[in-house]
C-alpha cells in the first residue's frame, strides 16, 4: 500500500506483469489460498492450530473487505507509461480503513476469536505486522496518519474487550496472529512471484508451537508452480493447493470501461500449486 495512493478509484487486485499479459489474482482468491494452507498446517515439527475453527475462519476471511472494490477494477497511469491494471498496493488509506472496519465487524458476527485476529491483522498492515515484516513500510500524509492512529486506537480498544471476554492467553493470541501472517505471506508468494522460472524466498518468524518456538521456512523453486519448503509445515508429505487467477492480454486500453470488459471476459483459471519437503 503506497501511502496516499494514486487516485480515488484505486482497486486492490494483486497484479503481476507476465510480459505478454497481466496476471490478476483477486484478494478474495488470495485469501482462499491462505485458508487452504491453514487447513493443511501441522507437520512433524509444527503444532496443530487451535482453536482450529477460528483460525480457519480468520485466515479465509482476512481480506473480505476488498471484495466490494474488486467488482470495479481500474487502471493506473504513472510515469508516462500506458495505463495498467491497478495493483492492491496503490489503494488509498482512507477507503482501506473504511472497508476494513466493516470487514472486522462482519467476521466478529461469525466468530469473535477470528474477528479479534482479523482486527490485529488490520492494525498490522500499518505497523510492519507488529515488527515481524520490516519490508512492509508505509508512508502517509498527515491527515492519513491521524486516520490510521484513530483506527489503531479504536481496534486496540476492541481487541482489549475481546481478550477479556474470551479469556485468551497472550502467548496463544500472538502465536495465532503470527500464523495468520505466515499463511498470508505464503499465499502472496504464489500470487506475486515468478512461479514458472522460480524465485527463492523465506518466511520468518514462523511459529512451531504455542510455547514461543519459531523457525524460518525457506522456499525453493521446484519447477513451474512447484516449490519445496524447509522445514515442511504441512500434514502430508506432498501437498497440492489451487489458486484462481486471470491472465488479461496487454493492450493500450482507451479507458477503464474497455479494461473492465477485457478483465471480466478473462476466464478465472484454477492453477495447481505443488509443495513438497526439501530434498534429503
Amino acid at each position: 500500500m503506497a501511502g496516499a495512493g494514486l487516485g480515488r478509484d484505486a482497486q486492490p487486485m494483486i497484479v503481476r506483469d507476465l510480459g505478454h499479459a497481466w496476471q490478476i489474482v483477486l484478494q478474495t482468491d488470495h485469501a482462499d489460498l491462505a485458508g487452504q494452507f491453514a487447513a493443511a498446517w501441522g507437520g512433524d515439527r509444527f503444532e496443530p492450530l487451535h482453536p482450529r475453527r477460528s483460525m480457519l475462519t480468520a485466515t479465509a476471511r482476512h481480506d473480505d473487505g476488498w471484495a466490494i472494490w474488486e467488482r470495479a477494477p481500474s487502471l493506473l497511469a504513472a510515469n508516462g507509461a500506458p495505463p495498467q491494471p491497478r495493483n492492491f498496493l496503490d489503494i488509498e488509506v482512507l477507503p482501506h480503513l473504511a472497508f476494513y472496519r466493516a470487514q472486522i465487524t462482519g467476521v466478529l458476527l461469525d466468530d469473535a476469536y477470528a474477528g479479534l485476529l482479523v482486527s490485529m491483522h488490520g492494525c498490522g498492515i500499518y505497523n510492519g505486522r507488529y515488527g515481524t515484516d520490516p519490508a512492509l513500510v508505509l508512508s502517509f500524509a498527515e491527515a492519513e496518519r491521524r486516520a490510521v492512529a484513530a483506527f489503531a486506537d479504536e481496534e486496540l480498544e476492541r481487541q482489549s474487550q475481546l481478550i477479556d471476554e474470551l479469556g485468551i492467553e497472550e502467548q496463544e493470541r500472538w502465536t495465532n496472529y503470527r500464523l495468520l501472517q505466515v499463511f498470508d505471506r505464503l499465499s502472496l508468494h504464489f500470487c506475486m512471484r515468478d512461479l514458472t522460472g522460480g524465485e527463492d524466498a523465506a518466511i520468518d518468524p514462523v511459529p512451531v508451537d504455542y510455547a514461543g518456538g519459531t523457525t524460518a521456512i525457506t522456499i525453493e523453486p521446484d519447477g513451474p508452480w512447484a516449490v519445496r519448503l524447509d522445514p515442511f509445515p504441512f500434514a502430508d508429505g506432498a501437498t497440492e493447493f489451487s489458486v484462481l487467477r486471470r491472465e488479461v492480454p496487454k493492450r493500450d486500453w482507451p479507458d477503464t470501461d474497455a479494461f473492465r470488459a477485457d478483465f471480466f471476459a478473462a476466464t478465472p483459471t484454477p492453477t495447481t500449486i505443488r509443495i513438497r519437503p526439501a530434498r534429503a
